[in-house]
């Protein structure tokens, strides 16, 4: 957590997958001032809240209401943040007993062709987050596995054979940062905004540039002219939808 001020600097939140749901982990986290936010395990022991009035007999007062039981809760003790045709969002402070302290509990329901498929525990340390934020921030973290699958298969993220660590680092940020110019520029460039951003299509693209300025260079043609210009795109265009094309048929 040496890095708790950098990271303040453009976010208060941590998100990490579901390993580090472990209290020593999460309590390192807020002594440092700032929320995570995580997916729990399916049979993790939450308790509600007693919110009720104080009872006036002997002994400490009630803070507990029962167990939370994922699968058999009742719509009403809980906040209804978001509702779609794909997913169901509840949300409520609870008790964690793992963690012992009080976390932002949201219950995400998953749903294909109106039949629920999943129930996943997100949580959140800020207890006035909105549970849709908690998911969401969640499932954005996953993008982050895109970014490491397309650096180790198309930028070279596991080639180095250096052994300096400020060569490993500048070789790492390399990869990284060629993924990322490739995605900025493959989003600034297409016009078609439901095609999503695939390394292998924006490799794919270059490499039909590449071989087009090879026959242009073989055959002595000027790609500058205007008419051969658009037509010199438009071979590039087809050619990668044939390849497109041809990969979904074959999967």
């Amino acid at each position: 957590m040496n890095v708790a001020e950098q990271f303040k600097a453009f976010s208060n939140y941590i998100v990490a997958d579901a390993y580090f749901s472990k209290r020593p982990f999460v309590e390192a986290v807020k002594s440092t001032t700032l929320e995570f936010i995580s997916l729990l395990r399916d049979d993790s022991v939450l308790k509600y809240k007693y919110t009720g009035d104080r009872t006036g007999k002997k002994g400490a007062p009630k803070k507990f209401a029962g167990l939370v039981n994922v699968y058999n809760f009742n719509p009403n003790q809980l906040s209804l943040d978001l509702s779609t045709q794909e997913i169901t969002i509840y949300s409520l402070v609870v008790y964690s007993k793992a963690f012992k302290m009080d976390i932002k509990l949201a219950i995400a329901i998953f749903y294909n062709e109106g039949r629920e498929t999943a129930r996943k525990l997100f949580f959140s340390t800020d207890l006035k987050q909105a549970g849709e934020k908690i998911v969401q921030y969640y499932r954005a973290r996953f993008q982050i596995e895109f970014l490491y699958r397309d650096a180790k298969q198309f930028t070279g993220l596991n080639n180095c054979q250096a052994r300096s660590k400020n060569k490993l680092d500048f070789h790492f940020n390399a990869a990284l940062t060629a993924v990322n110019i490739a995605k900025h520029d493959w989003i600034a460039t297409n016009k078609q905004v439901d095609n999503p951003f695939s390394m292998s299509d924006y490799k794919t693209l270059y490499n039909n540039t590449l071989m087009l300025e090879r026959f242009m260079c073989v055959f002595a043609i000027n790609p500058n002219i205007p008419k051969k210009s658009k037509n010199c795109q438009r071979t590039i265009e087809l050619r990668q939808n044939c390849l497109l094309n041809l990969t979904k048929y074959c999967n």
